[in-house]
């Protein structure tokens, strides 16, 4: 517990754990860019059209219109920061280090990753559909945590599944391609929070990563800015939108369309005034789903660009990666 930033009294000055060179920490560029918003209530052929467009430019998009009511976003919101104001004894129970616990509480202050910790700490939780008794061990404070999590995970979900759906349409996948065991398995939904760091200019609260499940839904914090994406060679800041989520497609994805749609390289920043939590929900296939090349993006002149590999292997090698700095994402 003692390792939880957002615990400790305050800092005046960045800990030298948390300081990255700065050859490896380009900072977010001024240039004018932002994400596409896409209304999802408008003709299914303009939303199918503007979705596989914004993902081959970008691969981040921000939805509205996106069937999670308003109120689901702002019990939500409530509930995380109400969570992180807590005291630690009310918390104590969910702290832990071992990362194959499916709900539990932990901080990047706890991980040396290529010799630099981050400043975040996170409440990691998973559920099953439909949800059941698959929330034991999750929080019981505050109150009406389940309830809230619940919601919010079941109505994510849906916008979630129904985004797979448009891009079946878009990219000419057979309809249901994303359903069943590719989607499958157990929803996660990740808790992130930024407490005010000293040095942000030196610091970050999440490396550069692709996130490696099928598809990922966020709900940023509208307080501040946080969320940063490659683009063309620069990081560029997500100004949020209010009630929007911003989608972005794992490593899953790419497999399937064979790279026509990318998983892009993206990070969190920090800030030295105001907290920023998020929420990620992560859809994800079942560990025995193998996942390859469809075949519409398969043929001649267009070989598979990616090994069929069961979700499992592909969370294993990708683990053993991130241990081994003799292999590189292209690797996996």
């Amino acid at each position: 517990m003692e390792n939880l930033l957002h615990l400790a009294p305050s800092y005046t000055s960045l800990p030298d754990a948390f300081v990255i060179p700065p050859d490896r920490l380009t900072l977010a560029t001024s240039a004018a860019v932002s994400l596409p918003v896409i209304d999802l209530s408008g003709s299914r052929d303009e939303v199918c059209r503007a979705i596989v467009d914004a993902g081959k430019e970008f691969g981040f998009f921000q939805v509205v219109n996106h069937g999670v009511s308003d109120l689901a976003i702002r019990d939500m919101e409530s509930l995380c920061e109400e969570f992180f104001r807590l005291p630690a004894a009310d918390k104590a129970h969910l702290y832990s280090e071992d990362s194959r616990r499916p709900n539990r509480l932990f901080s990047g202050s706890s991980y040396d990753t290529g010799g630099v910790k981050y400043w975040r700490d996170c409440l990691h939780l998973t559920c099953a559909f439909p949800v059941g008794d698959s929330t034991e061990g999750w929080p019981g404070k505050p109150p009406r945590f389940r309830e809230v999590v619940e919601k919010f995970a079941a109505a994510t979900r849906g916008a979630g599944m129904e985004l797979l759906r448009l891009l079946c349409h878009g990219m000419g996948l057979r309809p249901g391609y994303f359903e069943c065991d590719i989607s499958g398995g157990d929803l996660v939904l990740r808790v992130n929070h930024y407490p005010p760091c000293p040095d942000p200019s030196a610091a970050l609260g999440l490396p550069p990563h692709h996130d490696r499940n099928l598809i990922t839904l966020l709900l940023p914090g509208m307080v501040v800015p946080g969320l940063q994406v490659a683009y063309n060679g620069h990081w560029v800041d997500v100004e949020p939108v209010p009630n929007a989520f911003v989608v972005n497609f794992g490593k899953q994805l790419e497999v399937v369309t064979n790279g026509a749609l990318k998983s892009v390289e993206h990070r969190a920043a920090t800030n030295p005034a105001r907290a920023r939590t998020s929420v990620a929900t992560f859809i994800r296939p079942t560990a025995d789903c193998l996942v390859g090349p469809a075949e519409k993006f398969v043929g001649e002149g267009s070989p598979p660009c990616y090994p069929a590999l069961t979700f499992s292997d592909y969370m294993h090698i990708h683990n053993v990666a991130r241990l081994e700095p003799s292999l590189t994402q292209k690797d996996i």
